[in-house]
């Protein structure tokens, strides 16, 4: 947050914060909804390259997909054989 205020002294951050008007506010409907207001930072390039990184994340997601249908398969197994269990 000190990057955002230098010295300490506030300032409109987009994304993070803004002073609006009362006619502002009321314009809204009288929302608060910071989003109405703080609008959106402004996107910088991080050097990563998106699509390496998205085939990556999707990679990761197929994996953690297919451990939860294991999980879920237990889950299942158990679950039949407390009830027959109890029969």
């Amino acid at each position: 947050m000190a990057q955002s205020f230098p010295g300490g002294v506030y300032a409109d951050v987009p994304g993070l914060c803004r002073v609006a008007t009362l006619a502002e506010i009321e314009a809204q409907g009288w929302s608060l909804n910071p989003g109405r207001y703080v609008g959106m930072a402004i996107d910088t390039d991080d050097g990563l390259d998106f699509a390496v990184r998205f085939e990556e994340l999707n990679e990761e997601l197929e994996r953690l997909n297919a451990g939860a249908s294991l999980l879920q398969d237990r889950i299942s197994e158990s679950a039949a054989a407390v009830v027959a269990g109890s029969a």
